[in-house]
């Protein structure tokens, strides 16, 4: 791999397979427990993998490439899918044909979908690279409203719709999802900044920075056996909403303290990731006991749809708002101190939208939930 470009290509092919496979998991859990108490714990030890890798990614990644070429990590997940294929092969009844769903997949809304969040991404960048006085930006903003009421028409009208609209009413759906998405929200807009402030604003080398997020990935490892008996104590709905503040206020802390010292970082990695722990298991939980079984592997899609567009959110709201505020390349080091107090203030604020619409979030699941 040579360009740019065939690394985004490779990069999407693995995004659509992860996009396949990831609700799978979940939804066969449902299949496989019969009682909340199993499901639990199975989702827990499903989202166990899936955060540890979360968590690990970037320590091993920082790790890796100390001492071998980046390309390396692309090929990193290779043995853990074949060992997954074999598990699947033989140890997963094959499903009863009779009960499977003969729909065509609904590849207009698909289209429109895609279209309107790749926009919607795109538009704050093009703000700050071309300016208000731009048309480009405008013409985006009329293309996601354009692509975003199609996808709406489309989804109403549709015999088989890619996404049936009134499943999102229902209240522990609609909830789950919002407790997902302000968890995805603060994950990924605190894993983003954190690892810019050790690396530009403290001057660690990426094996350093990459040591530095190991508290979040020691709360992840450790706090997966008290989910089942947090579930059992508080019941679903209060675990969900508790754990999703505690993943707000975490990044409430980065936001006003990461500046003063690694101690407080330390105290945001541990508040988000234990909130984390929880809220994965618990929303995602919510959200398939309020759908009927036929529909579950929809849940499961939709728990990770929330969760994959709240992190491209929170990372491009961050990134953006750094552009804006932070004058020259991140990466030219050393800073003056204008550069320094610019980058300080980028994080701060880029802290605070993320908490205020985490948060947000978390309000609109309470009222939802109840």
């Amino acid at each position: 791999m040579t360009s740019t470009e065939q690394l985004i290509a490779v990069r999407a092919v693995m995004g659509v397979a992860a996009a396949m496979t990831t609700p799978g998991s979940m939804a066969l859990a449902f299949r496989l427990f019969g009682t909340e108490d199993l499901r639990v714990r199975a989702i827990t030890l499903i989202s166990t993998a899936g955060l540890v890798g979360l968590a690990i990614g970037p320590t091993l990644g920082g790790l890796v490439l100390a001492v071998a070429p980046w390309q390396v990590l692309l090929i990193a997940n290779a043995p853990i899918a074949g060992l997954a294929l074999l598990g699947i092969r033989l140890g997963i009844a094959a499903d009863d044909a009779s009960t499977l769903h003969r729909e065509p997949v609904d590849f207009v809304g698909a289209l429109l979908g895609t279209a309107s969040i790749v926009l919607a991404l795109m538009i704050p960048t093009l703000f700050v690279n071309a300016g208000a006085g731009s048309v480009w930006p405008w013409l985006a903003v009329l293309a996601a409203v354009g692509a975003l009421t199609g996808f709406v028409l489309r989804e109403r009208s549709a015999r088989f719709p890619l996404l049936p609209l009134p499943l999102l009413a229902v209240p522990l759906v609609s909830s789950g999802l919002a407790f997902k998405a302000a968890a995805g929200l603060a994950v990924s807009g605190l894993s983003f900044l954190v690892t810019l402030q050790l690396q530009f604003a403290w001057g660690w080398p990426p094996a350093l920075a990459a040591a530095g997020m190991l508290p979040q990935v020691a709360v992840l490892l450790a706090s997966g056996r008290f989910v089942a008996p947090l579930v059992r104590r508080v019941g679903l709905g209060r675990a969900a909403w508790m754990s999703a503040a505690a993943v707000v206020l975490g990044l409430a802390v980065f936001a006003l303290f990461g500046r003063f010292g690694y101690g407080a970082v330390v105290v945001a990695l541990v508040l988000v990731a234990a909130g984390m722990r929880v809220v994965g298991v618990v929303a995602g939980t919510n959200v398939l006991n309020g759908l009927p079984p036929a529909r579950t592997s929809i849940g499961a899609a939709l728990v990770d749809t929330s969760s994959e567009l709240a992190t491209a959110i929170g990372i491009a709201a961050a990134g953006t708002i750094l552009a804006a505020l932070f004058a020259g390349n991140l990466g030219a080091a050393p800073w003056d101190p204008t550069q320094t107090g610019q980058f300080d203030t980028a994080v701060t604020v880029a802290g605070l939208a993320l908490t205020a619409l985490s948060a947000a979030l978390v309000a609109f699941g309470i009222i939802r939930s109840r």
